[in-house]
């Protein structure tokens, strides 16, 4: 026995509530530091602004990162995650192609009005280490793949017309990427709003004349701001 009292509890936090902590403040670096990074860009903005908002030490940041571009990178990684989860429920959907396409057209579209999915798009690799650039560059390609691959299907199951995949989806990511410059929170079209017609109008073109439109909601997949 010790003579403390048996309801007295220790100064110590348990080690999962320590970890959870830990996580909570690493994401609030991440959501202070991406929203700097996207006004100001990458380069103007600085590590010592980001501790300001957060009323913190620079030296704190480093309990957390190790550098300016290991936190551009986390950005990216977390925008990339939300890509990740709605292919994965995307390819398990049993949708034709046109279906699976405008569904990753409609995820991709509202994932990109986000502030870690315009990271995907707004940030240059170059600014990387080279294996984290490395793994954005494998990422992109992975991504386009996916959407040739889905135009693809749909061609084989007759429910997309016949097309060239490779140009297709070229036209199609470079219309999704651009909503990661242009899309501002608070103007009159909601990413909800602003998903559902890109859905519509970048696949239209291509869905073959016996499909009729419709409108897919978004995939479930855990989304980040």
């Amino acid at each position: 026995m010790d003579g403390r009292p048996a309801n007295d509890q220790s100064p110590w936090m348990p080690f999962e509530s320590r970890r959870r902590a830990r996580d909570e403040k690493r994401e609030a670096v991440l959501r202070t530091a991406v929203q700097l990074f996207l006004e100001q860009g990458y380069h103007r903005a600085t590590l010592n602004e980001v501790a300001e908002r957060l009323n913190i030490t620079k030296p704190a940041l480093y309990n957390y990162f190790r550098s300016k571009d290991e936190i551009l990178f986390e950005c990216w990684a977390l925008g990339q995650e939300q890509v990740d989860e709605f292919i994965a429920v995307i390819n398990r959907s049993g949708q034709n192609g046109l279906g699976k396409l405008r569904a990753l057209v409609r995820a991709y579209a509202g994932t990109m009005a986000t502030d870690f999915g315009a990271s995907l798009v707004r940030f240059d690799p170059r600014d990387l280490k080279p294996h984290n650039a490395q793994t954005v560059r494998d990422a992109k390609r992975s991504i386009d793949r996916t959407f040739r691959r889905y135009i693809a299907e749909g061609i084989a199951d007759k429910s997309i017309k016949p097309c060239d995949p490779k140009l297709a989806a070229f036209a199609i990511a470079g219309s999704l990427n651009w909503i990661g410059h242009w899309y501002q929170r608070g103007g009159p079209l909601t990413p909800d709003a602003i998903a559902d017609e890109f859905a519509v109008r970048l696949t239209e073109g291509l869905a073959a004349p016996s499909i009729k439109k419709s409108v897919v909601k978004a995939p479930t997949a855990t989304k980040k701001k």
